[in-house]
Order: C-alpha cells, then structure tokens, then sequence
C-alpha cells in the first residue's frame, strides 16, 4: 500500500495497576466537572461507589439500568437523567460505555471511561442503539471517550468465562481491522501487536487469572479498540451486530464463536493479512487455530449453544447482505453468508464450511 488516510484520534489513556482508585479524581478535576453523571450497572455499583469516594459530592445522579445493545428507551432514560450534568463517568464494560455514549451523542457531554472489560469501545467513536431488535450503529466524534483509565486491578474479579469472551472480542476487532473499509499500514500495525498481546494472555487466564495476565490482555485491548476506531467495521462486526440486535444474543460470546469463521471466510482472499494474524496468533491454521483455543478455554462451540435456532439465520440473512462493506476481501453472497452463518450455528470446522 502505497497511499493511505490516517485519522488519529484525540483523547487521554491512563494505564496502570492502581491507577483508578490513585489518579481518578485528578482526571475528573481536569474537566472542572461540577455535576457528574456516574453510569455504572449494579453489578458495579460498589466499585463506582469506591472510585467515587474522593469526589463524591459531585456525583449529581447515578444511573445504573444498563443492558446490552443499548435499547433506545434505556438511552433515553439516561439522557433524561443527564440533564444539568456537566461530565459522564461510567464504570464497567462495553455496555455500560455505550449508555454513555448514548448520552453523549445527544448532549455532547464529555466522558471519562473506567473500562472493566475488554471491550474496547471507550477508545472509539462508535456508538449503538437497538430499537424493535435492530440495532442501528454509526460513528461520531461526540461518543470518542475523553479520558480513558485502564486499570488491570479492577478485571480481576472477572470470571474467567467472560474475561476468555470478552478477550476473544476484543480479538475480533484486531482481526478485522486488517481488512475493514478504512484500513492502512498504522492500524495493521496496532492490530498486529494487539493479537499479541491477547494471544499472550487469553491462555494465562485460565491458568491462573492473574495480574500479568489480565495486564496482557487489557493492553490488547487498547490497542483492538484503537486500531478498530481507526479502521472502522468489517463483515464480522455487521453479522454480530444484526444477530444481537435480533436475538439479544451476548455480545462478547457471539463475536467469540463468529470470528473464526469470518476468518476462514475471507483468509483465502487476504494472503498477507491471513499470514501476519497467523504470526501474532503464533498458529499455522489462524482460524481452527482460534476456535479451538477458544473451546479450550469454555467458549460455547456454536451459536446454537446461545439458544438461537438453525432457521434464525436465515431470517437476519438480508440484513447481514445489506450492511455488508463492499470491499470484503471476499465477494459477499447470500449463498456464501448463509453457509458461514450454519457453521458458525452448528460450531463445525471453519475452513471445510466456508471455503
């Protein structure tokens, strides 16, 4: 590639064990914040509660219905509660960020993120909003976190299963940054040395889920996030997107099982970027590579294992075809999507189903 559009995306990382509950009020007096919307759902509460002590006095309101996908109606309660509100804070995982950003895109309110996951939207400017099961995403620089604080010390209490999943999407943004619409050599590079990372940790934690690991895999993180903010949403993310919209699937467990077969899909047809996921995955067959770590680790086989029927993927078909991006490495078919989507369903070998 001998040309290229690079946007760097404005915004502040505090990373570092500790860091949360040491630097967050500086980071809070930095917005001169008065009134301050804290987001955090109830699983969260008593961490928020904890990081808040130092300025609680200006916790104005705190919301804590959060829900994954972000349901309109949820975005717009918070948006009522966000009135007279200076600052967002939100504490917790990918969902919790999104009602954030849901705040944000209609407010233009700033946000801090204390990111609990490792999702990796508070380093994008990605937002989604479900209505009537269908999610609807786009991107706006209002939504783009301000100030991100990435403390390894608050993933520790993640069960193993959700911190695998939860790793495994964020694999999935480094993955598909490779061949997203916006994709360039920078974006390549910060995906690459993301799998690294992730690759790195991901089998730590089922070995011990300890502080090293779960560093390994927040860094990876960062940088899946911010090489997907750069590169914007491929396939992969479109077919997550339409099935969790229409099943309320669990997102980190559904972008999990998708991946390897989105892979597989399209590996043939991007040698280069198939050979250097290969390398950083450290795997000679990336995508059965990647279901099986994936089933080592307690990651359901298929997508049948989340409670959605075989003829369900049929019904979301259409939608997957019309937000496809046109320049897929590989030609996007209805017959072709249909198969991924089977075997994605019945957690077959990825390269005997896709190719």
């Amino acid at each position: 590639m001998s040309a290229f559009t690079y946007d760097a995306l404005p915004g502040r990382v505090v990373f570092g064990s500790g860091v949360a509950r040491t630097g967050l009020r500086a980071e809070v007096d930095a917005f001169e914040a008065r009134r301050i919307l804290l987001i955090a759902a109830e699983s969260e509460a008593e961490l928020a509660r904890e990081l808040c002590l130092p300025f609680a006095d200006r916790i104005a309101v705190t919301v804590s219905e959060v829900r994954p996908h972000v349901p309109i109606e949820v975005a717009e309660r918070a948006r009522e509660a966000a009135v007279g509100a200076d600052l967002v804070l939100c504490v917790g995982g990918g969902s919790t960020t999104g009602t954030a950003k849901a705040v944000a895109l209609t407010t233009g309110l700033p946000i801090i993120a204390v990111p609990t996951t490792y999702a990796g939207s508070e380093v994008t400017p990605v937002w989604g909003l479900t209505e009537k099961s269908r999610k609807t995403t786009g991107t706006d620089p209002r939504v783009l976190p301000r100030t991100v604080v990435y403390d390894p010390d608050l993933t520790l209490t993640l069960p193993v299963e959700l911190s695998v999943a939860s790793g495994l999407n964020a694999m999935a943004h480094c993955v598909e940054a490779f061949w997203a619409p916006r994709r360039n050599p920078v974006s390549s590079a910060v995906a690459e040395d993301g799998i690294r990372h992730l690759a790195t940790g991901l089998p730590a934690i089922a070995d011990s889920g300890g502080l090293d690991a779960r560093t390994e895999l927040l860094l990876g993180a960062y940088l899946a996030g911010s090489a997907f903010a750069v590169a914007g949403s491929g396939l992969h993310h479109k077919i997550c997107h339409v099935l969790g919209g229409a099943f309320d699937l669990p997102h980190a467990q559904t972008h999990a099982i998708v991946l390897p077969y989105v892979l597989a899909f399209n590996a043939p047809y991007a040698p280069e970027a198939a050979s250097r996921i290969a390398s950083a995955l450290d795997l000679p067959e990336p995508a059965e590579g990647l279901r099986r770590l994936g089933e080592k680790l307690g990651v359901p086989a298929g997508l049948r294992d989340l409670g959605l029927r075989e003829n369900d993927t049929e019904t979301v078909l259409e939608g997957i075809l019309a937000l496809a991006p046109a320049d897929n490495p590989r030609p996007v078919t209805a017959d072709g999507i249909s198969r991924l989507l089977r075997a994605a369903w019945a957690g077959t070998d990825p390269a005997k189903e896709t190719t």
